[in-house]
């Protein structure tokens, strides 16, 4: 147990590992994280899956077991990522119950393939809680035009959702919006508030990889001045607009019946470029009531190494906005910036899901049975 970790928990910050496998599971890893590190959470997307079902032999018995009864390779798929998920969430269930709910929570993600289909996102949303049947699950939804009523309908169930996928200040005051739906939604349906739970997972590393790209395009000395500084400036003015939304008259009513706020989540925390601090987004992103989901590598280095100094973020809304204005100033479009990161976004993780596909159909063919 280390002194930055403590101090990020003291902060306010739930620290969540952005990573799951069979074998993080089965050896102790995750209870170790969870006992010494601060660990409170995990998420996942398709990327991880398919990192951890592609790399070892942690999946064969199952995976024979499915073959065995010709499952489709999507079934297959469901079955293996929900037991992890399963397995996860009783791995953190302690820290669920002496949270209030709060933490100890296990993401797991729609079909990244119906990312534009409303309908479709609830569904799959519905079938994920019931085949997890954990109440300490979040279904990850990404913040699309099509996910915003796609949340709002899941949240107005009582299903807790994780929205993912969030680049721009706009987008995340719109997920807030179909937050505070759902909670109303879910209200005139006589649900119990307290139950649900969400958070809003705004992207971070990517934004300075796609702005710095551009800055190195333009090559001035202004330019190169604001290497680094985009996502840092966009996750704080995030964090304003979740202070604006949670003091608003219509949050106040939902709040005395029970309600909860909607965490603003720190996601792709693992700096991209080495010239980078290893630790820069999570020691500049400290508030109370956030979380930040770290890659191993970033716990690793902020446990090792990194320095918490207090809340980074207060106060510091008209630099970020400067920053941003500045971007702007040099012809840098942030409404097409954030368009273009959700478009890859969704892009990546489909194609990750399509890798998934393959290599679990292979896994599949590999071990089936011979006839008989």
């Amino acid at each position: 147990m280390t002194d930055a970790l403590k101090r990020l928990s003291e902060e306010g910050v739930a620290i969540w590992l952005d990573d799951l496998s069979r074998k993080r599971i089965t050896s102790g890893n995750l209870a170790e994280l969870i006992d010494q590190q601060h660990v409170v959470g995990v998420t996942t997307n398709p990327t991880i899956f398919q990192k951890a079902i592609s790399q070892g032999d942690g999946y064969d018995q199952q995976l024979s077991d499915l073959a065995a009864r010709k499952v489709t390779v999507e079934e297959a798929i469901r079955m293996i990522t929900t037991a992890d998920v399963r397995d996860a969430a009783d791995i953190l269930r302690p820290v669920f119950d002496a949270t209030g709910g709060q933490d100890g929570r296990v993401s797991i993600e729609v079909d990244p393939r119906l990312a534009h289909h409303t309908k479709a996102t609830v569904a799959e949303a519905k079938q994920l809680a019931w085949l997890v049947d954990r109440p300490n699950t979040l279904i990850k939804i990404p913040a699309t035009q099509a996910g915003l009523p796609a949340i709002a309908e899941v949240i107005g169930l009582g299903i807790s959702v994780n929205v993912t996928l969030i680049f721009s200040l706009e987008r995340y005051r719109a997920v807030m919006d179909a937050y505070l739906t759902g909670l109303e939604k879910a209200k005139e349906r006589g649900l119990d508030l307290s139950k649900i739970h969400s958070v809003a997972s705004f992207f971070v590393s990517r934004v300075d990889t796609e702005i710095d790209k551009r800055l190195e395009g333009i090559g001035t000395d202004e330019a190169k001045a604001l290497r680094g500084k985009a996502a840092l400036a966009n996750a704080r003015l995030a964090y304003q607009a979740y202070e604006e939304v949670f003091s608003s008259d219509r949050w106040t009513a939902l709040e005395s019946a029970g309600a909860n706020k909607q965490r603003p989540l720190w996601a792709s925390t693992g700096v991209k470029d080495p010239a980078y601090p290893d630790t820069l987004y999570v020691t500049e992103l400290v508030a109370p009531n956030t979380v930040n989901t770290m890659p191993e590598a970033t716990l690793e280095a902020t446990d090792d190494h990194g320095e918490i100094t207090g809340d980074t973020i207060s106060h510091t809304y008209e630099q970020a906005r400067a920053d941003l204005d500045a971007l702007e100033r040099l012809g840098i479009s942030y409404d097409d910036v954030v368009q273009v990161l959700e478009d890859e976004g969704v892009d990546k993780f489909e194609a990750s899901w399509n890798d998934l596909l393959k290599s679990t159909q292979a896994e599949l063919e590999r071990l089936a049975p011979s006839e008989g």
